[in-house]
Formats: C-alpha cells, structure tokens, sequence
C-alpha cells in the first residue's frame, strides 16, 4: 500500500496560493557556479524518491527522471516514468515542479491504484502479438513486445505491442496492450494523431534555412536538430540551387517550402513567446514528408506527413495544419506524453489547434493573417473551416464541457479548450459564453504562456479539469503580483462550463508588500552514536519587509529518531535550537534531514546532516565509495557497485547504476 508524505505547504506568490515545498537534497548553501535547473532537478529527485505527497509508491515502486523543461516564473518542470520491480508502468507517470533555489513547488501523478500484480506472463509474446496484429486491417510491421504494468483502478500485467499499418483505410501505429494472463486487449493507443483539416493557403516568397552550399542544397534544417522535408516514403529533398519550389498548389516542393517555413517560425515561437527549446523542449524536431496520397495530414509519433484536399488542387501545408501537426508532437513531448482516451485525445487536438494560432500569430504574415479559424485555407472537403475556436458549435462541435466529453470524438472534443483559449486570449466580445458571462481576453501571447505551462504539468490521465487547476497555478507563477491573468483564466474556463477543482488556488489581493527573510543553520552537520543528541541553531534574519510568524519543522530524520524546537515558533529575525534525539536501534548511516521554516508569508529550508554511528561510507571496488540510493549525484560523480566503475552522466538520485531504466544516468566503466 502507498503511504503519502505530506509536503510542508508555502505560501504562494498570492495570498491564498498555498503550493507545497520539498527542498533540495543538496546542502543549503550550493556552490554558487551550480545551475538553476540542476538545483531542481535535485529537488525534484529527492521528492520522488521519498515519495512525497502525490508521488506515493508502494512497495517495490520508483520513479526514473525522463526529463527537466523550463517554464516561466523560475519554474522547472521534471517528468518521471514509474516502474514497478524494473517494468515500465505505462499510466503511472509524475511530474515535479521545482524552483532554481531548490525547492518543490508542486507535485502532480497520473491516477493509479496500488500495484500488487506478478511479474511472470502466462501468455508468450508470439500470442500478444498475434491478438495485437488482429487489431489491424492490414499489418505492415510490428515490434517486440514487452512486458509493462498496465495502471489504473485496475493494475494489470500487459504485454504493450506496437503495430502499425491501416485500419478502415487510415494509417495507424496502434500500441495494444494484452493482457498477460487472459489474452484481452484491455487498451489500445494511437500514435497517429491526424488533423482532420487542412490549409494550402501559400505564404507567398519567405526565407527558410537549408542545408548546403555551392551547387548542393538540402530541405534539411542546419540549426534546429531533426527538421528536414521531403517526399513520402522517399528521401529528403535536394538541388543544385538554394531556390525552391514553383508557388504551385500541386508541387510536392512547393509544400516542403510551406512546411519548414512553418515549423521553423514556430520553433522561433516557442523560444521567444513561451522559452521553450524546440519541437520536443530538447533542441530537437521531427522530419516532415508531403505528397500522402490521401485528404488528410497527420502526426504518427515521431514524424509528420502532409496530404492533399478532397479536388487535389493544394497541398495540406499552410501554417496552421504544420502547427499543428506539430503541435501533436509538442503534446507528446511535454510530461505525460500522449496519453489514451477521448477526453485526453480531444485535448491533444486542441492543443495542436492552439499552437497552430500562435504559429500564426508570431508570424503575423499579411498573406495568411492570424485568425482562429483552422482550416479555412485548404477548404478540404469543399465546406470551409473545420474548425472554429471562437465558436466551435459552428461546425456541430461543443462549445462547452459536459459529462459527454470523454465519450465525443477527438476532433470535436478539441471544442471546449479551444473556445477557452480564444476567450482567454481575445475575450467575448465575438464569442458567445456558456454562462452568458463577459470575459476579458489578456492576448494571444499571455494566453499561449498560461496554457504552455499549465501543459507543463500534464500527466497521461489529463483532463479539462486538471487543465483548468494547472493553468490557474500558471497564471500566479507566471503573473506574480497581479490577479488580472488569474481572474481571466478562470473566466475562460467558467464560461466553458468547467468546473472548478478542489485543491485549485484563488487570487484574493496582491502578495505581501516584499515581506522575508533568510534561514540558515549553525552548525550543518553532526555526528552522534545510536542515543545521542546532536543540537543545532536555526537563525532568521529579515532580509525584505516586516517580521513575520515562522513555524519550524525538521523532516527526513533516520528511524527512531526524534526532532524538538525550542521554541516551536519564532519571529522572523529571531534563533530556536533543535535538538535531535536518537534512539538505541537508529541505523548507522548519514541523512540529510530537511528543517523548514513555514512562514506567514514565504517559506525556506535548510539542510542538516546527521551522521548516526561512525559516518563512514561503505566502499566499492578499488576503494570507490558504493553507490548510495539516498545520496544526489552530480555529473562525473564516481562510484562502485556491483563489482562495476560508474560515472555518472547527469543530476539523479535512486537511479540505480545499471538498471534498466538508468542507462542515461551513469557510464559502465567496466569490472574493477
């Protein structure tokens, strides 16, 4: 069974923001020269690897770093995978908020209920994949499959086979997860993501970065890793000029002009407008290939690919189609991936529909200028837009959210947070409400900054109404000191019929008048023997403002060891002495315990390391100290385990050297 830690709450930037805090497993007092995103990556770590608050794991659980992207007001977003004894948990990921001081701001997991299952498939994997592959109505690959735990309300140990090929005429690459005991496909998820319109709508003669020189040019993108275009199921396109394309609505290279000024301008977008780095917040995007034979565009999990209209006069590359199918790949790259279900899928489409207006909107080009129409341009079955932001009830998609949105195709489903999203940026003075309310729209760039990173704390069981709280908590980081992005955010949402959400924040006044202090401790680090007591002096001075009411707090104590503060509670400005008592059974060993400062208006920790026993480190081979599951490792960190020299490659603590899922964590420098 789980067994949650609370979080020290913190007051926010606002005055009834209440976000929880973890501090970092480093000292207190890092080296100055240390990154801001290492100091929350190792917030974040240590969070996960206590399990803290929503990140509750049971027995045999962990959960594997995947990834740390910056958002706005200093906050660092770092996604997690849970395993569970080694195997993936597909649905059991997490995200941490962490700030560049070293603290957790937030903690968010995809809902599953305790694991208890076996880890020994009574079905082979010849049989999964033969149930898989009948999935398909034409089969043209599939890959191993693997063993994974299938979360939920129901924990199941699945076999996850990929298969792509058609279904119903339509491309597809179908992850099926088969259940390991009974043979049932117990859920299905599609990497392909198709837009369902289309733009041809040409944007006259632009600059687009290619590859090359002399008499040898490339449609590959110099700068921005993975972008490139060329033909479906050929190769990249390339000439013995830097000119490209006729301006022709039929010519393939003509599209491929399109397409890279397109993703090129939205990643030009995302680094200015919202600060991230590329298609994937890595530095990297996806190839795009035109000429599908087919009235579609779409997103198949790792690559883009682009049809015609219905009459075969245009191509399907405008800039809102490339935005896009682009935004699929954004959606699958942010925390949570790509997730399953209609309501989750419907969001997924929305998303590229918002990305594909701010695309637009940056560019702000005279012969494609931005609107929130989708589609329009390409007419791709003869009847205009497909969709509508502003109202989507104008093609027959929702307006609004209901109980009917996890059962409505995706591309419908898109309608709520899209008509959120243009009355967030625009207002409703052109849009009707669902409450008949008035909203104040902020902009298209705040709106896109609020929605980027609220989707910075997606996990795969999203939804309209974890949307709605992330984008609320977005708002105050990004918006410190002022109410008016929350209170529009939150109109936006109410006037799209959903709901509010318990645990959400409110924005109630301005943040106290620059009210704080500093918190440190004299001395750090003690070393006792099992029943001894190691004191130390927690000091605050004010270093903003007034003096405030500090409560103190000490966690991460060895078991059974006891922490006193004399007193409980002090005036900022003001000493208290803790005491830690031990007792005759505490382990020998060193922990970091965490002594917090619970302010009326701000909140800070420190770091205090007790040694229990005689300190010192178990050693690996060739005198390496072993590795410890408790301690942060830092890049070029060395240590033994299992009879194996590892160094480590990154920021991690509890990614066990040699395990599966920690391949990007440490190097084998062989046996020693």
């Amino acid at each position: 069974m789980r067994s949650p830690r609370g979080l020290a709450a913190i007051a926010g930037l606002v005055l009834t923001f209440a976000v929880p805090a973890i501090p970092a497993a480093a000292a207190s007092a890092p080296p100055a020269a240390t990154p801001p995103e290492a100091l929350a990556a190792r917030a974040a770590d240590q969070a996960a690897l206590s399990g803290a608050d929503r990140l509750a794991k049971g027995a045999g659980e962990a959960f594997v770093r995947t990834g740390v992207t910056p958002g706005g007001g200093g906050l660092y977003f770092a996604s997690y995978a849970r395993t569970y004894h080694g195997l993936p948990v597909i649905g059991g990921d997490a995200v941490v908020v962490a700030d560049g001081a070293g603290r957790v701001r937030g903690t968010e997991a995809a809902h599953t209920a305790p694991i208890t299952v076996g880890t020994h498939a009574a079905l082979n994997a010849e049989q999964a994949t033969k149930i898989a592959a009948s999935k398909l109505s034409t089969v043209d690959r599939t890959e191993t499959p693997k063993l994974v735990v299938l979360a939920g309300d129901a924990p199941k140990l699945a076999y996850e086979v990929v298969v792509g090929g058609r279904t119903n005429g339509k491309p597809t690459r179908l992850h099926v997860f088969v259940d390991s005991a009974t043979g049932k496909v117990l859920d299905t998820r599609d990497d392909v993501r198709e837009a369902g319109t289309g733009n041809s709508y040409y944007a006259g003669t632009v600059s687009i970065d290619t590859s090359g020189s002399g008499s040898s040019y490339s449609m590959t993108d110099p700068g921005r890793r993975g972008i490139s275009c060329g033909r479906e199921g050929g190769s990249i396109f390339t000439k013995s000029t830097n000119t490209w394309g006729t301006g022709s609505g039929t010519d393939l290279e003509t599209a491929c002009v399109d397409t890279l000024y397109s993703v090129q301008t939205e990643w030009k977008m995302l680094s200015e407008w919202l600060g991230r780095n590329g298609i994937d917040g890595a530095g990297g995007g996806f190839r795009a290939s035109v000429g599908l034979n087919d009235v579609n565009a779409y997103w198949d999990g790792s690559s883009t690919h682009f049809g015609h209209s219905q009459d075969n006069r245009r191509q399907a590359t405008p800039m809102d189609v490339v935005g896009h199918e682009y935004g699929h790949a954004i959606f699958q790259t942010t925390p949570g991936g790509a997730g399953s279900g209609n309501e989750n899928g419907g969001l997924n489409e929305s998303t590229g529909d918002i990305f594909g207006a701010l695309t637009e909107y940056y560019a702000n080009n005279p012969k494609d200028t931005p609107d929130f129409s989708v589609g329009e341009g390409v007419n791709l079955v003869g009847q205009g837009p497909i969709r509508y932001m502003d109202n989507p009830s104008k093609v027959g998609d929702p307006n609004c959210y209901s109980a009917s949105i996890p059962s409505t195709e995706v591309h419908a489903a898109a309608g709520p947070q899209n008509h959120w999203f243009y009355l967030l940026s625009q207002g409703s003075a052109a849009s009707p409400t669902c409450n008949n309310s008035t909203v104040t729209g902020v902009g298209i760039q705040k709106a896109g900054k609020i929605f980027y990173n609220g989707l910075l704390k997606k996990t795969s069981s999203w939804n309209h109404r974890a949307a709605r709280k992330a984008t609320l908590e977005a708002a105050i980081a990004l918006f410190p000191g002022s109410c008016t992005e929350f209170a529009s955010t939150k109109a936006a949402w109410d006037a799209v019929s959903v709901p509010a959400v318990s645990g959400e924040p409110t924005c109630t006044g301005q943040p106290p008048a620059g009210n704080d202090y500093s918190l440190t401790l004299s001395p750090t680090s003690a070393s006792v023997q099992p029943g001894q007591t190691a004191t130390t002096t927690v000091t605050t001075r004010i270093t903003s403002g007034n003096a405030q009411t500090v409560q103190l707090e000490a966690t991460g104590l060895p078991e059974g060891a006891k922490a006193t503060f004399s007193p409980a509670s002090i005036s900022s400005g003001g000493t208290a002495t803790l005491t830690i008592t031990t007792s005759a059974t505490t382990p020998e060993g060193t922990s970091q315990v965490t002594v917090a400062g619970d302010g009326t208006d701000a909140d800070h920790t420190a770091q205090f390391s007790l040694t229990v026993g005689t300190g010192t480190p178990p050693t690996g081979c060739d005198g390496l100290a072993e590795w410890d599951a408790a301690k942060a490792y830092v890049p070029n960190d060395v240590v033994g385990h299992n009879g194996h020299k590892w160094t480590s490659l990154w920021y991690s603590t509890g990614a066990e050297p040699g395990a599966p899922t920690s391949w990007a964590v440490w190097s084998d420098g062989g046996a020693c």
